[in-house]
This record gives C-alpha cells, structure tokens and sequence, in this order.
C-alpha cells in the first residue's frame, strides 16, 4: 500500500511530527467458528493494512479522520463517538484505561487497502492498529498477546460482537511466509511455515456484504454454548466444545436441538480437521492440505448454516477447476472464498468464476491475489 495519501493529509489536517503504524488484514486458511469454542485455527497476516498517521496532541481529546470513508469524528477519552467506525477506536481506548494505562487524546489520519466487509478483518485490523500505535507512542509495555487481548476486548465491548481472539491474534503476531497454528484455549501457537511453491492463494470476493453484529454469529456462538451445558450435566469436566469427542457428542442427539447437535458437530470435526491440516503442511502435502478445505467449507455450509449461495457457487466453481481447495472464510453470510490453487490454473479458473457467477447473480466477484505477511509494526 501506498502510505504518502495518509501521510499528507495528516500534515494538512494537523501539521508535521506524526508516527506511521500499520497492522495487517489476516485470512484463515482452516478452522471457522473454532476459536470462540476452545479450539483450533490456522491464519496468516496478509500483505493489505490499515495504516495511521498519529500524534498525541496533548488533551483528552481524540481527533479521527477516516481516509477511505471521508469522515471526521472528534471524541473525549470517555465519550462515546457518533460515527460507527470510531468505536473501534474507542474500545480499544477505553479498554487501556480499564487496565489502569496512562493513554492521552491524540490526533490520526487512517485508511487501509483490506476490502470492507470481505472478512479479511478490517476490524480486527484497525483495532491492532491502534493498540500497537498507542503502546508504542505512551509505552505501556503491552506484550503482543495482551494486545490482541485489548483488540478482542474493545469488540465484545464496545462493538456489540462477541469474537474470538483469532482475528487479532494473527493481525498482531503474523510472520511472513508462515502461518500460525493458535491453540484458542491455552493461547499457545507454532509458527509453520507456508511455501506452496507453484501455488498461489486466491481470494473470490462474493459482493455479499455481512455485519457480524447484526448476524446470526451471537447466535451461533449461543447454540454452541447451549450443546456444553447439556453436555456438562453428565460430563462435568467439559468446558467447551473443544473437550468433546464426535462419539460423546453422538450420546446427545436425542437431547440437543437438531440445530443445535449439527452446530456442534461442526465445530468438533473442525478442529481435528485444522490438526490433520497441520500435518499436511508440516508434510509438505497441500493436496491434502486443499481436501480439508473442501471439507471445512462443506460443513460450514451443510452444519453450521453460515454460507450463503454465492459463497457455495464459487466453491463449485473451484472444484469443478481443479482448484487444490476452497472454503468460505470469516464470520459467513457472505465475504470471501479463500482459494489454493496451482498457478497453471489461474487464468482458466479467474474467467470460469467471473463469467459463471456474472450469468447467475448479474454482478462478477472481485479478485484479491494475497501473500502471507508481517503482522502489526511501526513503519519508519
């Protein structure tokens, strides 16, 4: 991304001596609805950001300039802002002061090149923007998981969406060439390195646009909840969905809501897919590797109802391709697939997806070639 944009119109707006932060978008390339259950995921940080300009000005008062939306919000430490946007930025604020940091107002110009609504996180992104930029400018001494913990934090707050900590985690810690293996309970993770070789990974973007607070994703996260309950009365050690087994599962399905066992299942065979998947890319094997992404998209689809018929289409189209694997990626409703394919059948499987899904839904998708990249920095 070009920085020169958002760097000159914070001199214009509020003058010389401003600091450039940046913190990445992420995809996941296996492992949905996992991380709020205990569970597994496999993201990478991507090479689109959301990029500040910022300076502490000095008050306590924050003054906001959204580049790509051209709005401006001006708001007290403990004032809650008009603009939607702005209350990302106001989490994470108001989430440092909780912990007892010393944060003071600051001016900033912001913008990025992550597709809203695409579920590359732009959220999650512009939330560890802020963060790394105020801990670095007010040095607070925040380590890198207490960071994405104010990220996930400012969301389940100040936004209304009750999150994981995946989107952060991997926006904060990425690493380029490599993706990141997070165990969501204990916070643990492995660095594994990802190089396709003649692969590539692609992005299909639907054009459906989803708000995951205004979603079911409350309400799937509720019905996984409700499936622990039932399951802790005869197994009480049970905490999440992540210490069940497909078998003991199976001893409720007379009990549980049909919805409610299939949500479940979901979410137990997903995580021994990002396992299995684990293993794959330690094997080198991105044939297998791409099969479980078929299957994660399968099930998201059939089990956990949150793709739509776009995002099933272009999953078809993949297959159809001879695409290596394909999945819908994010919170669902829409969004992005998440493709990996040999780049010999790029250009075939770009025209069959643009052609195809223009005849069907009248509007082509939008195409993003994405590269596993560094995860939140200052830029000098």
């Amino acid at each position: 991304m070009d920085y020169s944009a958002i760097c000159n119109q914070f001199v214009k707006r509020y003058g010389e001596d401003y600091s450039l932060y940046a913190s990445p978008g992420r995809v996941n390339l296996i492992g949905e609805h996992t991380d709020y259950n205990g569970g597994f995921v496999l993201p990478g940080a991507i090479d689109k950001v959301i990029v500040a300009a910022i300076r502490p000005n000095g008050t306590d008062t924050i003054r906001v300039y959204s580049y790509d939306m051209k709005e401006t919000e001006e708001f007290a430490l403990d004032e809650k802002p008009i603009q939607s946007w702005a209350m990302y930025i106001y989490g994470v604020v108001n989430e440092l002061l909780k912990a007892g940091k010393e944060v003071h107002g600051f001016d900033c110009v912001f913008g990025g090149d992550i597709p809203i609504g695409s579920g590359l996180s732009t959220s999650a992104a512009l939330e560890s923007t802020f963060v790394f930029a105020l801990n670095d400018l007010y040095q607070l001494g925040l380590e890198k998981m207490e960071m994405a913990k104010i990220g996930q934090a400012a969301e389940h707050n100040s936004v209304g969406v009750r999150c994981g900590i995946m989107d952060q985690f991997a926006s904060v810690f990425g690493e380029e060439g490599h993706v990141l293996r997070l165990d969501c309970r204990s916070l643990e993770y492995e660095s594994l390195p990802f190089h396709p070789g003649h692969c590539r990974v692609v992005l299909l973007d639907t054009q459906v646009k989803h708000n995951l607070a205004a979603s079911e994703y409350n309400i799937r996260r509720s019905e996984c909840e409700e499936g622990v309950a039932t399951i802790q009365k005869k197994y009480p050690k049970v905490q999440l969905l992540r210490d069940v087994t497909p078998e003991m599962l199976g001893e409720f399905k007379k009990k549980l809501k049909e919805s409610t066992f299939r949500r479940c299942m979901y979410v137990i065979r997903e995580n021994l897919r990002v396992l299995e998947a684990q293993d794959a890319l330690k094997a080198g094997d991105y044939q297998k590797f791409g099969a479980l992404m078929f299957a994660s998209h399968e099930g998201l689809s059939k089990e956990y109802n949150v793709s739509c018929e776009e995002s099933d289409f272009l999953v078809d189209v993949a297959r159809q391709c001879g695409v290596l694997g394909a999945r819908m990626m994010g919170g669902g409703f829409g969004g992005c697939t998440i493709n990996l394919l040999d780049e010999s059948l790029y250009d075939e499987f770009i025209q069959k997806a643009i052609s195809s899904y223009k005849e069907k839904f009248r509007k082509a998708p939008k195409i993003y070639d994405v590269k596993i990249g560094n995860g939140s920095r200052k830029i000098k």
